[in-house]
């Protein structure tokens, strides 16, 4: 799952991208509310996580913009302020939730699940798909035969093919969605997590594969 962070605090913001790399998030940082903007006009994020005082273009306009256009990605803005009516105007504004400053670690990830879930596939925290699991809470990829808890981009690339099982996804987009588009990684990064995730799933006695389709991406297909 991708987010984007819009924070102008950068100490602030490095903690929190930090936090959400550490519970296998991808996530983008900006500082300023059109940088958010430009970002968020590819569409590639699951969730925005939006500063209202920001340079440039506050939190509240770039929710209304994003709005306005009917994009309805999910919202959590983030503000030192804690007035009633700052609530209310951001919820009014079509905001999913509101988080004020400071805030505990516990509570930002709680709350990032919960504006999310509904843009998931399963509202159940265990994906499956044949005889193989992946628990969205502890990142473990099991069957049977046993288990393995997933590092980040194994996780993140696992969770995509078992949310689009069948559907074949471009390595293009992978790379997007899980390095991100100021990644400096080759894009034969992608191949190497398959190459991993393949040996766990061989190693599980797993009865579903990861098709390669030459030149076009990856598929999850029944073995």
């Amino acid at each position: 799952m991708r987010l984007l962070l819009a924070e102008d605090e950068k100490s602030l913001s490095r903690a929190v991208i930090t936090i959400l790399e550490k519970n296998n998030y991808s996530a983008d940082a900006v500082y300023d509310g059109e940088e958010a903007l430009e970002y968020l006009e590819s569409g590639n994020y699951d969730g925005v996580i939006l500063d209202i005082m920001m340079p440039k273009l506050d939190g509240i306009s770039v929710l209304k913009r994003l709005r306005a256009k009917g994009d309805t990605v999910p919202v959590l803005l983030l503000t030192a302020k804690s007035e009633i009516d700052d609530k209310v105007l951001g919820l009014d504004s079509g905001a999913n939730d509101y988080l004020t400053k400071p805030f505990s670690t516990k509570e930002l990830l709680a709350r990032i699940r919960a504006m999310t879930r509904s843009r998931t596939v399963q509202t159940d925290s265990v994906m499956r798909m044949g005889n193989i699991s992946l628990d969205r809470a502890t990142f473990e990829l099991s069957s049977p035969s046993g288990s393995y808890k997933l590092a980040n981009k194994e996780y993140q690339l696992m969770e995509m093919l078992m949310s689009n099982p069948k559907n074949l996804i471009s390595t293009e987009r992978l790379m997007e969605r899980i390095w991100g588009y100021d990644s400096e990684a080759e894009i034969n990064v992608v191949w190497v997590y398959i190459s991993y995730l393949r040996k766990k799933l061989t190693a599980l006695d797993a009865d579903i594969k990861i098709k390669a389709t030459r030149n076009a991406g990856y598929s999850l297909e029944e073995a």
